[in-house]
Order: structure tokens, then sequence, then C-alpha cells
């Protein structure tokens, strides 16, 4: 038995739509990657919250990203995973309204309503997921990848600069409502999404006993070992994206220039490079690319390690790590969608596993790579990342290839 059939149709279903996918994440990316992970250390400190408490607050609402698959399986019962999808935007726009119209973004009551609306914000990543692995053809799930990773990431950057750019016109509450409306409107691109109905006609026991068994199908084999290692090995971690910024100086980059390179042009770079993704080759397995575009990835880091401390080496390093990057995104997710199979009952369930696990090199890694800097300068944690990232990438490329007729078992 096989999760992920051989013969699955290399087209796109004329249905699938997998375009689709970059506009219901759009919710997500203007949340994670536009407010917590952009904007809001920016607009806290604009409020004249002190530096550690802004840091603090970030850190703080970075957590749901962490642990959301214990309240994610929502998204399989009830409602179509679309509707979860539309429901939980909903939900959090509004929560995130109210967040917006406390007198500081820094109060205890603006926290919590901002952590609430991130963590309802969460079931739009596994309500996705969910969508994502009830694609078909091999191609729809390659595109709808690299779609999901570049609509997260422009959309992102777009919440970041109209935050940022309308800061200084517009009071907190006006602000609340571009940030509402951010959240709310893309999701309603879910009516176009594929047609998933709710899976009903059987006992709860019954119901059960199948959740049981894709659980069992997908983690519970020795074939789920290295697509675990996969989504817990350093490579494609991006990581340096938090670091680059901190390491600009030692390159002789004005903070104007920083701001620009780790801004838009970052966006714009990651964004299309999880686009030119799509455009891989089908025959190549997906864990193989991923994992050849973790050594790339890991080759253009190189530059920063072993160049000169210059202005054009950080220059021509970032612009060559940040489209990489992106392009090892577009196929982390593709990993995971294999990884997952088919979505069944509890495909959001079990991406939103997944994908958690997929988070925690993120975390570590940045902290590596900070360490190495702190201690060892710049180049340190370049190096740092390079040498982690290329051993686990080595020692998984070369189990895959080992293996490369081989689908994963069930």
């Amino acid at each position: 038995m096989e999760l992920m059939p051989t013969a699955a149709p290399l087209d796109a279903a004329p249905r699938e739509r997998p375009w689709v996918f970059g506009l219901l994440i759009a919710p997500m990316g203007v949340l994670s990657n536009g407010l917590i992970g952009g904007a809001l250390f920016f607009l806290l400190l604009h409020q004249g919250v002190p530096t550690v408490r802004a840091a603090e607050i970030v850190g703080l609402l970075n957590t749901p990203q962490w642990i959301y698959f214990l309240w994610s399986p929502i998204t399989d019962f009830w409602m179509r995973r679309r509707s979860w999808l539309i429901a939980s935007a909903t939900a959090a726009a509004v929560v995130m309204l109210f967040a917006f119209r406390q007198p500081s973004l820094g109060s205890p009551a603006a926290v919590a309503l901002m952590f609430l609306s991130a963590c309802l914000g969460q079931l739009i990543v596994a309500a996705s997921g969910g969508m994502m692995g009830a694609l078909q053809g091999v191609r729809s799930r390659r595109r709808a990848g690299s779609f999901y990773q570049s609509g997260s990431l422009a959309f992102g950057a777009l919440a970041v600069f109209a935050l940022v750019g309308l800061s200084s016109r517009l009071q907190l509450g006006a602000l609340g409502w571009v940030m509402a409306a951010m959240i709310a409107l893309p999701s309603l691109a879910a009516l176009a999404a594929p047609e998933q109905p709710v899976i009903e006609g059987r006992s709860l026991g019954a119901t059960f006993q199948q959740i049981a068994h894709e659980f069992k199908a997908t983690f519970l084999h020795w074939g789920a070992l290295p697509y675990t290692l996969i989504m817990l090995f350093p490579m494609c971690s991006g990581s340096m994206i938090q670091i680059l910024p901190g390491l600009a100086r030692d390159y002789h980059i004005s903070d104007q220039q920083v701001a620009w390179i780790n801004g838009p042009l970052a966006a714009l770079l990651t964004a299309a490079g999880a686009l030119a993704a799509a455009a891989i080759t089908t025959r190549i397995r997906v864990p193989v690319v991923y994992l050849s575009l973790g050594l790339v990835n890991a080759a253009t880091l190189c530059i920063l390690w072993l160049g000169p401390l210059q202005p054009m080496v950080y220059f021509v390093g970032a612009v060559l790590f940040l489209f990489t990057i992106g392009a090892g995104y577009a196929f982390f997710t593709n990993v995971a969608l294999e990884f997952l199979g088919g979505s069944g009952k509890s495909g959001s369930s079990r991406y939103a596993i997944i994908n958690s696990l997929g988070n925690i090199p993120v975390a570590y890694m940045a902290s590596i790579d900070g360490i190495c800097a702190g201690r060892w300068g710049a180049r340190a944690a370049s190096g740092a990342d390079v040498l982690l990232s290329t051993l686990g990438a080595t020692l998984l490329l070369a189990w895959f290839l080992s293996r490369r007729n081989q689908q994963k078992p069930a």
C-alpha cells in the first residue's frame, strides 16, 4: 500500500486550481509575516513600548505556530475546510480589530487579543494544508506549494508596507480596520477552492477508526522516519533571514540599505524563488529536489562565510540566499504534502503536526546562528548554517537517492 500512489496524474485536474492557495494563505501571511514577524516591533516602539518588552511580545505571539496542532483538529470536523478557513480568518480579523482599539498595543489586553487572533489564524494554515492534501495531480501539488509560499511572503510584505507606511497618518483604531480588512478579505478566495465535502454517514466509532488508520499510515511506520528527519534537520530553515539584518554593519551596509534588502527586496526574491520552484520537473522526487535545494542554499551562504566583509559580498550573498530559500520553502510544503499523503478525514490535523515539526529548525538554527555571530563574528553565523545544513542535506539525500525508485510507503 502506498500513501501517495505512483499512478497519480501529473496534470492538474480542471477544478483543482492550485493558484488559489496563494490567496488562501494570505490572511495568515498578513498576520504572521506582516504584523507579528514584521511591523509589530516597529509599531510597539513607535508607541513608546520599551525594546525588551516589545521583543517579549513578539516572541510570545510567535508561540502559536509551534503548538497549533493542539487545536487544529477542529478544522477536520463539522464544516468543510474552506468554511473553516473563512470563519477563522473572519474571527481573527475581528479580534485583531479589538486589539488595535486598545490604548496601546503593548497593553495586556491588546497582547491577549493579538495572541487569540494568532491562535485563530493558525486554523487557516491547518485548513489550507488539509485542502492541499486533497489535490490529486502531482503537478497540482507542486504548484499549490509554490503559490502557497509566495502568497504568504508577498501578502506579508504588503502588510508591512501598509502598516508602517500608514502608522504616521492613521490613528491606531483606523489602522486596525486596515489590518482586519487585509486578514478577512483574501479568505473569500476559499469560495473558489476545490470542493471538499465533509465525510459523513459514519458512526463515531467508525470515524475515529478511520482517523487512527490515517495517522498510522502517515506517522507510524519506518518509511515515515526520513520524512520526519527532513522536518527536523536544518537545511532550508531560513533562520538566516532573521540574522542577516544584524550582520549588515559588519559588511559596511547602511541602515537604509538594510531596510530595502531585507524588506521589499527580500519579499520579492523569496516569492519569486517560490514561484520559480513550480517549473522544476515532476520527474524528480520531491525530497530529492528539496534536499538538493538545501545544498544550493547552503552554497549561497558560503559567499558570506568565506568572502571579505564588503558591501558587494553582502548584497550578492543575500540576494542568492533569499531567492533559493524561497524555492526551498515551496518544496518544504511539497515534502510536507508527500509526507501527509491524502487528506482523508484528518488531513488538517496531520498537516498541522508536520508543519509544526518543520518550524523547530527555524527556532534552534536562529539561536545557533545568533550565538555564533555573537562569539566569533558575522562570518561564523553563515559558516555554522552552511556546515549543519550541508551535513543534514547530504545524509538524507544519500538515503533518498539510494531508494530513488521507491515512493513513501504507508
